[in-house]
């Protein structure tokens, strides 16, 4: 499960990173330190036959309106709700950390974790977006999720489709055949990725700032 996750880079580092050529709008970017369900994020996709980003709601419409705010990678082309969107409306979702709760056994509150890329680096989860009439048209987006890996499965069994940037054209691509984008679909190569427990702090969602980052223990920050 992916329920919050974070973006503190300019616009301009993920222009070079998703090698945005040709903007046909400048979002108005800000540091997220805990971007959570319902709120706007930077989505990248292709408008108009090329690569571009804008600000969209985090969460499907499902039932009562809840927001979906993941979508199954193994189902998603099965499912009513996201095959269209899965065969029309990839996208990428930028990011450079996510969180996660870990349910410690005789605690009654979870343990968050930050995660990310080693070194902190930028990555992008793989999406799906589409606009919803019960938000007024607004374009939403979902993010994909596969099997956590061994790093993360400790924590939660499932994780956010992260792909590595020369993927990024084959699943914005819509040529691109269902077996191959299956295939992209894997969980992260652990060795690469990194985490740290966070303090409670981040289990606020009106909290979002660096204290959002700040190690429970400083000493031992990654794990």
């Amino acid at each position: 499960m992916c329920g919050r996750f974070s973006l503190t880079q300019p616009l301009d580092s993920l222009a070079a990173f998703f090698e945005l050529y040709e903007l046909l709008q400048k979002p108005n970017l800000q540091p997220r330190w805990n971007i959570a369900p319902t709120q706007k994020s930077a989505v990248v996709r292709n408008t108009a036959g090329k690569r571009d980003i804008a600000l969209l709601r985090w969460g499907f419409a499902g039932p009562n309106n809840a927001p979906l705010i993941n979508a199954r990678s193994e189902t998603a082309t099965q499912k009513p709700t996201f095959a269209e969107a899965f065969a029309q409306r990839r996208c990428l979702i930028p990011a450079d950390s996510f969180y996660e709760w870990q349910v410690i056994e005789g605690q009654k509150t979870k343990q968050p974790w930050r995660i990310g890329l080693k070194g902190g680096a930028m990555m992008a989860f793989a999406g799906l977006w589409q606009p919803e009439a019960a938000f007024g048209n607004e374009d939403c987006f979902t993010i994909l999720t596969t099997a956590a890996n061994d790093y993360l499965s400790p924590l939660h069994e499932r994780m956010p489709v992260i792909l590595p940037r020369e993927q990024f054209g084959l699943w914005l691509d819509p040529a691109t055949p269902r077996p191959i984008l299956q295939r992209l679909m894997q969980g992260y190569p652990a060795e690469a990725m990194a985490r740290y427990r966070v303090t409670p702090v981040v289990n606020g969602v009106k909290v979002d700032g660096p204290e959002c980052f700040a190690p429970l223990n400083p000493a031992l920050k990654v794990a």
